[in-house]
């Protein structure tokens, strides 16, 4: 079992920043990737950002490509999504997931563990 704990949402006005955080516990060393996904009221969950665990590579959403980060400290099992140049349709909660073995890292179902989320607004 891996546990995932996300921290950093909040609100924030268009042209923002914020960092979140995803703090990973127990069998993380079972852990191929970490993924960002977010879901807006109504809608369903979508890819954000992604990094492997062992290498480093990531890989981002088109809609975020540019503006978001994604960063790994390997030494405290914790995934970094920097979030620079905010907009309104940013407005989601945010979940980290874990993958074992990952194929394809926009797919939501091929991650195997997730955190609670953590909301963030951006207002106009």
């Amino acid at each position: 079992q891996v546990q995932l704990v996300e921290s950093g949402g909040g609100l924030v006005q268009a042209g923002g920043s914020l960092r979140l955080s995803c703090a990973a516990s127990g069998r993380t060393f079972s852990t191929d990737a970490i993924g960002w996904f977010r879901q807006a009221p109504g809608r369903e969950r979508w890819f954000v950002a992604a990094i492997r665990w062992n290498d480093g590579n990531t890989y981002y959403a088109d809609s975020v490509q540019g503006r978001f980060t994604i960063s790994r400290d390997s030494a405290k099992n914790t995934v970094h999504l920097q979030m620079n140049s905010l907009k309104p349709e940013d407005t989601a909660v945010y979940y980290c997931a874990a993958a074992q073995a990952l194929t394809y890292y926009r797919r939501a179902y091929e991650y195997d563990y997730w955190g609670q989320g953590t909301q963030v607004t951006v207002s106009s």
